[in-house]
Order: structure tokens, then C-alpha cells, then sequence
């Protein structure tokens, strides 16, 4: 069985809406680069998460933004060659991106699940935020590693849903604040 895992920034009130810039839409986008002294060890987390990933999956939208941009940075070429899952209902193959690594399209939660339970390593979402409401939801979600940012934004997208359901809870594998307020939380989903 292949662990899924949830990696991302996170503002203090549970938003992960347009943590690059404001193009992706959000009034405050770019929060994670803006106001905040730079501290590299609070980017540790990344680095860590390469020798863990064996694929990564993501929703439509954040497979199309990510597409644009990851596969010519040099901060992402260790992600170039690994398989990509898509899950969506509307990508066409014509739309997915050359010299980028197998990709392949699940066109449902229960696509994700079967994937889930064959042979291989660690999945990682990045972005994704309905993907992974959903996957939680689903109780497909393995892990959270997450950075908290020390800012409020107020709306915009939530990892979590917020519609009253069983509790679930979680237990703490690692954790470390940094000088700049960043908070780097890993969590695993108990069962």
C-alpha cells in the first residue's frame, strides 16, 4: 500500500489559497514570500520530502499552474521524471504537458484509492486544496506535512472542510518553529 501525502504553506486560519502570487486570484496572494525575512532552514521541509517521493498527484487547476512553471526550474528538477497523477473529470491527455514525466489521469476518488493500494512508494499532493478535502474526506490522506505562516488571511481556500463529520485524529511526528514565525508541523492521519 502507497502512502498519500499532503505537503503545503498554511496561513495561521487554515488558508492555502495563492501562497505564490497574486495572479493565482487571492487578494493577499503571495503571502509566502511577502513581509517574511527569509530563514532557509524553515524550507528544510522540501528538501526532506525529495528522497520520500515516488509520484505526485494533483488536482486540475494546480496541475495546469504547476505545469507552467515546474518543469523548466531548476528548484524542481528532481521532480521532472517522476510519475504525475492528475485526478480530474475534464483534462483531455491532448492538454497534459510534454518532457514532464508519465502522467496519467484518475478520473475519481475511487481511481485514487486503487492507486493506493498497489506497489510503490510515497504520492505527494502540492496545491490541490479541494483534492485533498476530498482524499481526507475519503480517508485517504496518510500524512500532512505542513508549513504554518505567521498570518491571518481571513477567505480563501481551506485544506480542511469545514462540515460537521467525525472527529479524526492525528498524531505528531515532527515539528520545529523557526525564527520568522514559520511552523513546520508533520502529521500522521491515525486509523
Amino acid at each position: 500500500m502507497r502512502n498519500v501525502v499532503y505537503t503545503g504553506f498554511m496561513s495561521l486560519d487554515g488558508v492555502v489559497d495563492s501562497p505564490g502570487g497574486p495572479e493565482e486570484g487571492h487578494r493577499s496572494g503571495g503571502w509566502v514570500v511577502k513581509d517574511l525575512e527569509f530563514v532557509p532552514e524553515a524550507w528544510s521541509l522540501k528538501e526532506e520530502e525529495l528522497t520520500d517521493t515516488t509520484a505526485l498527484m494533483f488536482g486540475r487547476r494546480s496541475y495546469e499552474a504547476f505545469a507552467k512553471v515546474w518543469p523548466g526550474s531548476p528548484d524542481h528538477t528532481d521532480y521532472k521524471e517522476l510519475p504525475k497523477y492528475v485526478v480530474s473529470t475534464t483534462l483531455t491527455d491532448d492538454a497534459l504537458v510534454d518532457g514532464w514525466g508519465p502522467t496519467t489521469i484518475l478520473r475519481s476518488i475511487e481511481d485514487v484509492a486503487a492507486l493506493k493500494e498497489g506497489e510503490g512508494g510515497a504520492i505527494f499532493i502540492h496545491g490541490s486544496a479541494e483534492l485533498a478535502r476530498r482524499l481526507s474526506d475519503a480517508g485517504l490522506i496518510d500524512q500532512y506535512n505542513l508549513l504554518v505562516f505567521p498570518v491571518l488571511l481571513g477567505a480563501g481556500k481551506s485544506l480542511f472542510d469545514r462540515a460537521d463529520r467525525d472527529k479524526r485524529m492525528l498524531t505528531l511526528r515532527e515539528s520545529e518553529s523557526y525564527s520568522n514565525g514559520i511552523l513546520k508541523l508533520v502529521y500522521d492521519v491515525r486509523r
